[in-house]
């Protein structure tokens, strides 16, 4: 049995994937499986991603048929794989020789944290930007070690998922939601967040690529996709809420639904908002972006009034 199994989602990444694999396979300790998962690409991944199956046992791959999404397909290499811990990364990120085994010194004094690390951030071309993650993404604020639940109610995009490495067993039944396109890790990280402590290592130890047929593209989300992750969001956070009130302190909850707020607004749904609005200001009425955003209160105040005089005439 492998110490470590490492899953590689993949589609249509004929450009960047020799580069991921290698990055994997080229860690500095030999004791791993690597498990590429196929979701029906259309250009020329399959042929690379079998050549190296062909090269190094290490390698275990899963063809596709038809794409199913990257759910399913993050879940199909977790059904096999053996490893006493799990890592997932992308197929246009790429590691550095020592992320493993520096991510597992830490776990060696306990085994239960979920530990993950700063990314690098890189263009198309594999050049650095010169900034990280956590910089690209304004989340250097956020809490990184420890009990990071509540922080990351109000800051999902504070974990890179191609950094994180855990003990496979810790997963029990959670497993990436299929029904969902784009917030999946954002709902796996806060089910793993709910039950162990985080450590994070603030060395860029993963390249983080950003480029044009990224999920969210370099201009963040468009047009419908800009709509499904916000429904996304949406089912998120309000699960969430469901699964979890016990267990949330009333700040949390408030940046649950002030988080919330926008998203309904957005997607027409203004009394949600104004009710979420009006939550939040319940749980926490001393909360600074309460009096950051009035405009927004107003704004969604009258669009409820004015909904509701059409309604009635």
């Amino acid at each position: 049995m492998p110490l470590v199994s490492v899953v590689i989602p993949s589609y249509n990444h004929e450009k960047f994937v020799s580069q991921a694999i290698e990055s994997v396979l080229g860690q500095d300790f030999d004791d791993l499986e690597l498990i590429i998962v196929d979701d029906a690409s259309t250009d020329t991944s399959r042929q690379i991603i079998q050549k190296y199956a062909v090269e190094d046992t290490r390698v275990r791959v899963i063809l596709h048929e038809t794409n199913n999404g990257v759910a399913k397909t993050i879940n199909d290499g977790i059904a096999i794989a053996q490893g006493k811990f799990l890592a997932v990364t992308a197929s246009d990120d790429v590691w550095m020789k020592d992320k493993l085994s520096k991510q597992l010194a830490v776990l060696e004094s306990d085994e239960d944290q979920i530990v993950w690390t700063e990314a690098e951030i890189i263009d198309e071309s594999g050049r650095p930007v010169g900034s990280t993650f956590s910089e690209f993404w304004s989340t250097a604020v956020a809490k990184q070690t420890g009990d990071i639940f509540h922080d990351l109610l109000g800051r999902w995009e504070a974990l890179i998922p191609s950094t994180l490495l855990y003990k496979r067993a810790n997963l029990g039944g959670i497993r990436y939601d299929e029904s969902l396109k784009y917030a999946n890790d954002y709902k796996l990280n806060l089910e793993l967040a709910a039950k162990y402590a985080f450590y994070y290592i603030p060395e860029p130890l993963t390249q983080y690529r950003i480029h044009e047929s990224n999920l969210c593209g370099i201009g963040g989300f468009q047009g419908e996709a800009k709509r499904i992750n916000c429904q996304e969001d949406v089912i998120v956070l309000e699960y969430a809420l469901s699964q979890w009130h016990d267990r949330m302190s009333a700040k949390a909850k408030a940046t649950a639904l002030m988080r919330l707020a926008p998203r309904y607004y957005q997607l027409g749904q203004s009394r949600k908002a104004l009710m979420c609005y009006c939550r939040a200001f319940v749980y926490d009425p001393f909360r600074r972006s309460n009096l950051q955003y009035p405009r927004r209160f107003l704004q969604f105040t009258r669009d409820v009034l004015r909904r509701g005089t059409l309604e009635r005439t």
